[in-house]
């Protein structure tokens, strides 16, 4: 009888079967937030978790490393003596060129690395395990939910410590180098990812964040052309829109202020990461906040404040 129970016991699904085996809710629930959509994820949140850390092992699909050969070298080694010594901080800054008021652009990704991660977010597409798309955007293969404050987010370990170090290590003290005003506003994290296709997410309207700060980097491959899809930055000096176009690897980062839109992509894709930072309770900085001064040590520093709970959409 104990062989028996054994054998039963084997045969039981695994987290990972549990998880590909869930009806989930339709698209239109999803994307309107409704009552049995959130319950949903919310009934599931710890399996999924636990579909996503076996799927990891049983797949041996992880992001180990990546931040030492994804990273283009030079931002990696500036940022790194400035973590070492932060008086090396204007190495840094130095390296982000304003190319409309307040939006700061910079070759963040090395290109040439960037397949190991797009082949990592084409496993995890592939995994079947639900994820939520972010709000108000079509289900496309990498319409998903980033930071664990989201319902539905890709919770996969290593991708969780890849995705933490990218605004501990990189975005909060930049874009604390960039605009002072967010110190004290950048304890939180949101992040999704987005690909613009002909026929699903074609553009995107006229619109500011609920952000201090946003990094948008480009996930495309160097031979991964798309047409169209420019973002247009609204300059408050001449009334203008400033048109600009992504690269590979590319990441502007701007004030969540900075009203901003994604032009109708006719042909390609293009693929971005965007990422968020804000205060507890979403608090942002007023637009006649001027910014403490603080020393480059205190600016290169991880804030001590718990993530709390509060998730833009």
């Amino acid at each position: 009888m104990k062989n028996a129970s054994f054998s039963n016991k084997q045969l039981l699904p695994t987290n990972l079967a549990k998880a590909r085996a869930l009806e989930l809710p339709s698209r239109a629930a999803m994307l309107n937030r409704t009552s049995s959509a959130l319950e949903f994820w919310e009934q599931h949140n710890r399996l999924l978790a636990n579909a996503w850390r076996e799927w990891e092992t049983t797949e041996n699909i992880r992001l180990n490393n990546i931040d030492d050969i994804l990273m283009d070298p030079k931002i990696r080694s500036a940022v790194e003596q400035s973590w070492d010594d932060p008086s090396n901080e204007n190495k840094v800054k130095e390296m982000w060129e304003e190319v409309s008021p307040g939006v700061f652009q910079c070759q963040f990704f090395d290109p040439e690395h960037l397949a190991t991660l797009r082949q990592y977010l084409e496993n995890c597409a592939s995994a079947a395990i639900p994820m939520r798309p972010p709000y108000g955007i079509a289900l496309n293969r990498f319409g998903a939910m980033l930071d664990e404050r989201s319902e539905g987010f890709l919770a996969a370990p290593s991708f969780q410590s890849f995705y933490r170090n990218l605004h501990d290590r990189y975005m909060r003290p930049i874009a604390r180098l960039l605009f002072p005003e967010i110190i004290g506003f950048d304890t939180q994290t949101f992040g999704f990812s987005i690909q613009y296709q002909p026929d699903m997410d074609t553009s995107l309207r006229l619109h500011s964040d609920a952000s201090a700060a946003t990094l948008n980097v480009n996930l495309n491959l160097p031979d991964e052309t798309y047409l169209g899809s420019e973002v247009d930055f609204y300059d408050p000096i001449s009334g203008k829109a400033n048109r600009l176009t992504f690269k590979p690897g590319v990441a502007m980062l701007h004030r969540g202020s900075v009203a901003h839109a994604a032009q109708p992509i006719t042909g390609g894709k293009r693929t971005n990461f965007v990422l968020w930072l804000y205060g507890d309770r979403m608090q942002l900085p007023s637009r006649s906040e001027t910014g403490q001064l603080i020393t480059p040590n205190e600016r290169w520093s991880k804030p001590s404040e718990n993530k709390d709970k509060f998730a833009p959409f």
